[in-house]
């Protein structure tokens, strides 16, 4: 099972998706920057809602997660 980070500016922001299976890391990543890419285009006034839709729909799944202490 694989994971990615949508890091964010804000911590509290910051998102965790279950990449499907079938992607490869480098694959997971240019797919998952088109769909943002695509979403704020379509969307200026986007919210991560709108995105996490856009996400499901392809198999990429958010998974709750707890930020926990900074390691540096």
């Amino acid at each position: 099972m694989n994971f990615m980070i949508l890091p964010a500016s804000a911590p509290q922001r910051l998102r965790l998706l279950r990449v499907p299976e079938d992607y490869e890391r480098h694959e997971a990543y240019r797919h998952v920057t088109a769909l943002m890419a695509e979403v704020q285009e379509n969307n200026p006034d986007w919210e991560w809602e709108d995105l996490a839709q856009a996400l499901e729909a392809r198999g990429f799944m958010p998974v709750e997660h707890i930020l926990g202490p900074s390691l540096d």
